[in-house]
């Protein structure tokens, strides 16, 4: 068993046309996850993630929980997972832990990517390939407050060479009874020993609407490790809904903003448990949504500190030493 705290402090400016946000602006405590990882039998485990930061809504606890589920593995290649989740929309971007992101995309500030729900995924092709079939809780009936609202996930995580994916078609409820599709194409490409490239396009769609590009965002990203301690990064956002319908919750029709922004990462030890990172970006265009993350004429700089505090540590026989390793955590 693995009991951690993970941390993240920054000092911040948000400034919109020079003019700074004041709520938004100074040291700020970012993140403050519990982290529980263990294993009740060599094919039976658990993985909990709690932002003890995070405010409850309505007095539930778990409305701060990330995740917490419980992982059945009847064979190295089938794995059952039920509980609270990670909705599976692909995307490397998406994909990434919150307290390792500086600066986003508007779709990924708006999306309330944790549900309860289920899923099965089967690995093959040499552990090269994975799908994962996720039968959920749609991540709009939040803006509804309506429990009765479901999401089905399809996505595909793929390891060839230099290449990797993460791609998904989903259909999820946005209003009961309604559906909004998305196509999630997540590319990585490995440029030699020192650098990757992440290449994401999300196309989001609903009935009576074109179809493509109308309503989309794109994230990209370039990162260089001249040494292993030192990482040095850039990212562009682009955010656009010209649909005409109001059925997009997360990036309102009227919307079309971009984001460019580059940032530094040193661990300064060798376990990488402790990082001092630095980060500028600058957006730009217009967002319908007035409380949006991303804004015309917007300029962020963050300075801060990331550690993790290993709390308890459980070293496994070499029985579940070997089924740690085959696992496949959903």
């Amino acid at each position: 068993m693995d009991l951690s705290l993970e941390a993240r402090g920054d000092y911040q400016r948000n400034a919109i046309d020079g003019d700074a946000v004041k709520d938004d602006c100074g040291f700020k405590g970012q993140y403050l996850n519990l982290v529980l990882n263990g294993n009740i039998t060599p094919k039976l485990s658990y993985s909990f993630r709690h932002r003890l930061n995070k405010m409850h809504k309505n007095q539930n606890f778990f409305d701060a929980t990330d995740w917490l589920h419980l992982d059945y593995k009847p064979t190295p290649a089938i794995t059952l997972s039920a509980g609270k989740q990670v909705v599976w929309i692909g995307g490397f971007e998406y994909d990434r832990a919150p307290i390792d992101l500086y600066f986003c995309s508007e779709f990924w500030n708006n999306i309330p990517c944790y549900q309860w729900g289920g899923s099965a995924g089967y690995t093959f092709n040499r552990q090269r390939d994975q799908l994962v079939l996720q039968f959920c809780e749609s991540p709009f009936r939040s803006f509804w407050e309506h429990s009765d609202m479901y999401a089905y996930n399809l996505l595909w995580r793929g390891s060839h060479g230099p290449w990797s994916t993460i791609w998904s078609v989903n259909a999820m409820e946005w209003k009961q009874g309604r559906f909004m599709s998305y196509i999630s194409l997540g590319n990585q490409f490995q440029l030699g020993s020192k650098a990757t490239l992440a290449i994401d396009f999300l196309n989001r769609a609903s009935n009576h609407q074109t179809f493509l590009f109308k309503d989309c965002s794109v994230v990209g990203e370039v990162s260089v490790r001249p040494i292993k301690r030192l990482n040095i990064f850039g990212k562009y956002s682009y955010d656009v809904n010209h649909s005409g319908t109001a059925h997009d919750l997360l990036v309102l029709d009227g919307t079309e903003v971009q984001r460019i922004g580059a940032g530094v990462e040193f661990f300064p030890l060798r376990n990488h448990d402790v990082r001092l990172h630095a980060n500028y970006s600058y957006s730009w265009g217009s967002n319908a949504n007035p409380h949006g993350a991303t804004m015309d004429k917007q300029s962020i700089f963050g300075l801060g500190l990331t550690w993790k505090m290993n709390l308890l540590h459980f070293k496994k026989t070499a029985s579940q030493s070997s089924a740690s390793k085959a696992h496949v955590l959903l």
